[in-house]
Formats: C-alpha cells, sequence, structure tokens
C-alpha cells in the first residue's frame, strides 16, 4: 500500500486515496501493537532466564506479574482480530429508547446512556451525546451518544437488543418490585468514502426549542434540529447544543448512518448484522436482564455469561461481556 501510495496519479481519486491511507494507519497501528507484544515476550524470556540461574525470587515474581499483563493484553487482541466486519472498525452510534414500563422504563434508558458514556470513558474512547428526548417525569424516552476509538462498532453491536430491569421501583409509593425494558440500536458511522447520495433538497429541517426534564423549554431560541428524509421518511433530531449549526451536524451524522442501515439492506440485506432485529422492548425478548432486587446479578442470556456486581456493570464495566458474545460468535 505504500508503494502504491507514491505512484503517480494515486491522488486523481482524492476520496479512494484518503480511505486507502486510513486503512494504512490502522494497519500500521495493527502491527506495530503484535510487534511490540512480541518483543515484550522475547524480553521476558531472557529475564526468566537469568532469573532462574541467579535465583532471584523477587525478579521472578515482577516478571509472572508483567507476563499476565502481556497475557491479558493478548487475550484482548485475539478477540479484537474477530472483528473483520467491514464497519467493525469504526466509531458506533448508539442509541436507546424506553420500552414498557413506563417512567421506570424511561429511567431505565437514562442508567443505560450513563452505562456506555462510562463505558467509553473507562476506554479512553471520545464519547459525544447527540440526542436525548427527556422523560414526562423522569428519565429519557430516547438518547443517542456517538463512541469512537478503535472498533467501537464492532464492540458495541455486542450489545444491541432489549435490555431488562428488575428493581423496587423509586417512583412507586409502594415502592413494589418493577421490571422495565429499553431498546439498544447500534450503528456504524457512515464514511466519507460511502456511495450515499444525500441531496439537500432531499432534507426537510425544522427548528425548535430543546426541552428538558418534564418538557420544559430550556432555551429561549431554537436552536434544536429535526431533519427528515423525503424519500426514506427518516426522521432524527438533535437537541443537545446551543448551537443550531452543531445540532444539524450531528443530526446528520445520525440520518447518514442510518441510510447506510438502509442501503445496505437493499443491496445485500445486512441490516440483520448492522442494527440487529428490531423487536418489541417488552417480555420474552431481551438479551441482557439486570436484577437489583430481590438478589444482584446480571446475566446475557445469549452466552449465560453472568455477573453478581451490577453496579459495577452499570457504571461502564461490559468488557467481559462483549467479550462472552464475540467470542461466542466464532465459537
Amino acid at each position: 500500500m505504500e508503494r502504491e501510495a507514491s505512484e503517480p496519479g494515486y491522488w486523481d481519486d482524492p476520496r479512494r486515496a484518503q480511505g486507502d491511507m486510513r486503512t494504512l494507519g490502522r494497519l500500521k497501528e495493527t502491527v506495530s501493537l503484535w510487534r511490540e507484544m512480541e518483543s515484550q515476550a522475547a524480553t521476558l524470556l531472557e529475564l526468566t532466564e537469568l532469573a532462574e540461574e541467579d535465583g532471584d525470587e523477587s525478579m521472578l515474581s515482577q516478571i509472572t506479574g508483567d507476563a499476565l499483563q502481556l497475557s491479558r493484553q493478548l487475550s484482548r487482541e485475539e478477540i479484537a482480530l474477530t472483528l473483520a466486519g467491514p464497519y467493525d472498525d469504526r466509531p458506533a452510534i448508539v442509541s436507546v429508547y424506553s420500552g414498557a414500563g413506563g417512567t421506570d422504563s424511561q429511567d431505565w434508558a437514562e442508567m443505560l446512556l450513563k452505562m456506555y458514556a462510562g463505558w467509553g470513558e473507562t476506554q479512553r474512547r471520545p464519547v459525544q451525546i447527540m440526542d436525548m428526548a427527556y422523560g414526562d417525569e423522569a428519565g429519557l424516552r430516547s438518547a443517542t451518544l456517538e463512541i469512537g476509538g478503535p472498533f467501537a462498532y464492532g464492540y458495541l453491536s455486542a450489545e444491541r437488543g432489549v435490555h431488562r430491569l428488575v428493581r423496587l421501583s423509586p417512583f412507586d409509593p409502594n415502592n413494589l418490585r418493577h421490571t422495565s425494558f429499553a431498546q439498544v440500536e447500534v450503528l456504524p458511522v457512515a464514511g466519507e468514502e460511502e456511495d450515499l447520495a444525500v441531496r439537500p433538497e432531499d432534507i426537510k429541517m425544522d427548528t425548535f426549542r430543546s426541552s428538558g426534564p418534564g418538557g420544559q423549554n430550556v432555551q429561549k431560541v431554537a436552536s434544536a434540529v429535526r431533519l427528515t428524509h423525503l424519500p426514506t421518511n427518516i426522521v432524527v433530531s438533535c437537541q443537545t447544543e446551543r448551537s443550531q449549526h452543531q445540532n444539524r451536524e450531528y443530526a446528520m451524522r445520525i440520518l447518514t448512518a442510518r441510510l447506510l442501515a438502509r442501503q445496505n439492506e437493499q443491496r445485500a440485506q445486512e441490516l440483520a448484522q448492522l442494527r440487529g432485529d428490531r423487536v418489541a422492548a417488552e417480555w420474552g425478548n431481551q438479551i441482557r436482564s439486570y436484577v437489583l432486587h430481590p438478589y444482584k446479578s446480571v446475566k446475557d442470556h445469549r452466552t449465560n455469561f453472568q455477573s453478581t456486581n451490577p453496579d459495577a456493570v452499570l457504571e461502564g464495566g461490559l468488557d467481559d461481556f462483549i467479550e462472552a458474545y464475540l467470542i461466542s460468535q466464532v465459537g
């Protein structure tokens, strides 16, 4: 690829060339990572031989710790190698929709939003909240955020589906146990090289005032944006920023991601891989259950992987669940 990039005429097609250069950059990072791990392993082997000859137990203990850390890194990278889909290496647009359960489900949607934002921050990935539609009493009817970093879509595609919460409801005056549902949709961000024909005349833009909890207007100016793609009737909105221009930019990113999913469905019926089946957010359809009462547990029904620390999971500790799902897909 480097030789091709130096040939005359390579940049005659800037869009293709830019896409190839991004791919080249990712490949270089991958090669560098694995060569560094190879070098670390060789160094640890040499140090082990020296420590055994000298009988240096303290050095052997330190080497063991370094080897375990390298082994954990190896496991993570082996899982990353399974992410070979055409969109796995892209940023992800994650949308959460409240389902059956009234105010509790809207509160549950907000909890899920915080969980995914926490996962992104723990992973040191860029996280941008793009839209939030508040519930009438509490929580969110829906929310959308974009999470970047290496293979964000590949990892987060494990999260699409219905998520179920069981807990003592803070909104029930009798403090009874309630079950709530929320739907999680995950889409890859559309790349610049995508052949998406989004004509300005095909987009209708409406503006409105941003609303906060309870539905009250929180801005005097109409900076929130709603875009309608007239040929497909896809509607997206964004109201998180004070700038109408910024909100429109975010809305366009969501719109192009959904158009990409639609285009792939029409071409190769890939929508099931990109979004998963859109099932009702209610009983019987959940991929994962989060139980806070009468016991504490999080269980993924696809892999049977389970945790007894739901607080850590809801703070963003999703790695074990994501990795168990990805392993199940290749195993």
